[in-house]
């Protein structure tokens, strides 16, 4: 029985594996829902862990980017069979502490066109942040006014008619200040409101700890 082709193939996969633990810029195989498959000992040293540690883990657990609507794009790019190259902004903080800003690109590959594609990923670190500035923590009267209402367990509609805005114009503002706290849901939206200081700990009714965002409780 031949084996020489096995043999072959198995060489070349060990060389392969060689070359992709030499290669100096951070690189990761991921399944295409982010999950890490495969890192070289670059990626993992951002991570303080070997390259075997960061298997499974999501690639936006690690990184976090700068504008969420980058990944959509990437998604539906994918959904749809395109392939391309896709750079995505991304910050983070390393194994030492560093806070660290730099690019995630992101390239979809697959033996087949109907397969469906694995994605390489490779980090650009394009430097240090500088000492994090402090959160953004001020929302608008209207903003301030309306977590106090989500805080209560107001809908969308009750929240409308406390504040004289129509359903789309609370919507607004709700997404708004997702897009700028990073939360993920409305109870997201609630905590952070009382971490970053828009309402007053342990008052209830809710108030709204900026006086110009009028801070009265909320009835």
């Amino acid at each position: 029985m031949d084996t020489a082709p096995a043999t072959d193939s198995v060489l070349w996969r060990n060389r392969a594996m060689r070359l992709f633990d030499r290669i100096p810029m951070p690189v990761a195989v991921c399944a295409a829902d982010g999950a890490i498959l495969l890192a070289n000992p670059a990626m993992a040293t951002e991570w303080g862990t070997p390259p075997g540690a960061l298997r499974d883990r999501n690639v936006l657990e690690l990184f976090r980017p700068e504008e969420k609507t980058q990944v959509v794009r990437i998604v539906e790019a994918l959904r749809l069979g395109r392939r391309s190259r896709y750079p995505v902004a991304v910050r983070w903080e390393a194994a030492d502490g560093a806070r660290r800003h730099g690019e995630l690109t992101v390239e979809p590959v697959s033996d087949t066109a109907d397969e469906v594609p694995g994605l390489l990923v490779l980090l650009r670190v394009l430097g240090e942040d500088p000492a994090p500035a402090p959160p953004v923590a001020a929302a608008t009267p209207a903003e301030a006014r309306i977590l106090a209402l989500l805080a209560t367990g107001a809908t969308t509609a009750r929240a409308a008619r406390e504040t004289g805005l129509t359903r789309d114009g609370v919507t607004y503002h709700l997404r708004r200040l997702t897009e700028r706290w990073g939360a993920s849901n409305r109870t997201e939206l609630v905590a952070r409101a009382y971490a970053l200081g828009v309402l007053v700990p342990g008052e209830w009714p809710p108030v709204v700890a900026c006086p110009q965002a009028g801070g009265q409780p909320i009835g």
